[in-house]
């Protein structure tokens, strides 16, 4: 039912031991992209579903990769790989867990609440990254960030299952503290919640190693997994309080402590 019939070729499911991959022959109908495909749906064979959908056979059109993502993200794996090559589609999904400690929580959450497979999506998500801004939020459902503020986030952060964190483009969604402390999560520790003065301490404990340095540079050092527009917005911050400077411009700019005098 989901493969192209003006394409020739065969369905192959390859099972590798990390990982299983399917191939499906032909291109991704228009308007699907690998990029939007959890959310945008368009039947293939329009007959062929009606049919199926008749027959009991499957259910509604486009809950496939909702029931996928919604799956992987409730067993603590990551995400599935979708790509559109010369001639077919191949999908990649991966064994390994990321963390244990997802699958526990997720559970008791939607247990205890009521959750739209959107919500549960997001909360997925989030459970993983530990906390997101709205564009990368954005960036992995595939979808306009207005819509997935309104139609994914804003039930998260009514139930006080999700908190902000920060300001403008530097907001970050978290999941709530109260509700890690409750369920006992801990997860694994990353910086991506870092404090803004503790993060400051930490460019400038960094900085005084190594001067001259880039901003790429500084923010491999620190930690990836920190947001860049949060380093690009406490370098800023940081020159205006006088605590750093910057040196050169665009691609040649670098950074260094007010108080190393350079040679």
């Amino acid at each position: 039912m989901h493969r192209p019939y003006t394409t020739r070729g065969d369905i192959f499911i390859n099972i590798f031991e990390d990982r299983i991959e399917f191939h499906n022959p032909g291109l991704l109908p228009i308007p699907v992209t690998p990029k939007n495909i959890l959310h945008e749906s368009v039947p293939r064979n329009q007959h062929l579903a009606s049919l199926f959908y008749a027959l009991n056979l499957m259910e509604k059109e486009g809950s496939g990769y909702d029931k996928i993502y919604e799956q992987l993200l409730f067993s603590g794996k990551q995400l599935p790989v979708v790509e559109e090559l010369e001639d077919r589609v191949k999908v990649t999904i991966f064994k390994a867990i990321i963390d244990k400690d997802v699958i526990r929580f997720l559970n008791n959450v939607s247990k205890e609440f009521e959750l739209k497979t959107k919500e549960k999506l997001t909360l997925g998500i989030i459970a993983q990254h530990h906390s997101l801004s709205l564009t990368e939020i954005s960036d992995i459902i595939g979808l306009e960030e207005v819509k997935v503020d309104r139609d994914w986030i804003s039930g998260l952060l009514e139930k006080n299952i999700l908190v902000k964190k920060g300001k403008t483009s530097g907001m970050q969604y978290l999941i709530n503290p109260k509700l890690l402390k409750n369920y006992k999560f801990k997860g694994r520790t990353n910086l991506k919640t870092i404090e803004n003065h503790r993060l400051k301490e930490l460019i400038r404990e960094d900085l005084s190693k190594f001067p001259m340095s880039n901003r790429s540079d500084i923010h491999e050092r620190i930690g990836k997994e920190i947001n860049t527009r949060r380093v690009r917005q406490i370098l800023k911050i940081m020159q205006d309080e006088n605590i750093i400077k910057k040196i050169g411009n665009t691609s040649n700019t670098v950074y260094t402590l007010k108080d190393i005098k350079q040679k």
